[in-house]
């Protein structure tokens, strides 16, 4: 897969117009047209910049070619995944013991905010599978 069909995938997986995008890395809408239909590659600076906005190795967007290690590095993300079964039945009773009393205290929203970074943790585990599986 090219960096053109790595470009377009990943800007619609994260729901991007070409004009949003165009907007976040601070060229045209037809810049980012030129590069998503091959015409063009960013600049290295733009390249860059894409590989920080989507989580994904500048190695990774500018290969056409996966290296097996893509495969590996699957496996490390769902191992991964997979290890924060903990972490998620730790959650599910701390949830339960917030909302047992109705009133949710400011011991409690520290909590909760530490619950939420650790959803958001997964979340971007979970986004980084779904990317890494829609590239094969």
């Amino acid at each position: 897969m090219n960096f053109a069909e790595k470009l377009c995938i990943l800007r619609n997986q994260s729901g991007y117009s070409q004009e949003q995008l165009a907007e976040k890395m601070g060229v045209s809408r037809q810049a980012v047209s030129k590069w998503e239909s091959g015409v063009t590659l960013p600049e290295t600076e733009k390249i860059i910049l894409l590989s920080d906005f989507f989580d994904v190795s500048t190695d990774f967007l500018l290969r056409d070619v996966l290296v097996d290690r893509s495969r590996d590095t699957l496996d490390r993300v769902v191992f991964k995944f997979l290890g924060s079964a903990q972490e998620m039945d730790d959650i599910s009773k701390n949830l339960i013991d917030i909302m047992q009393d109705g009133i949710i205290d400011d011991t409690e929203k520290l909590q909760l905010n530490s619950i939420i970074k650790t959803l958001d943790d997964l979340t971007k585990i979970i986004d980084e599978i779904k990317i890494r599986i829609n590239l094969k």
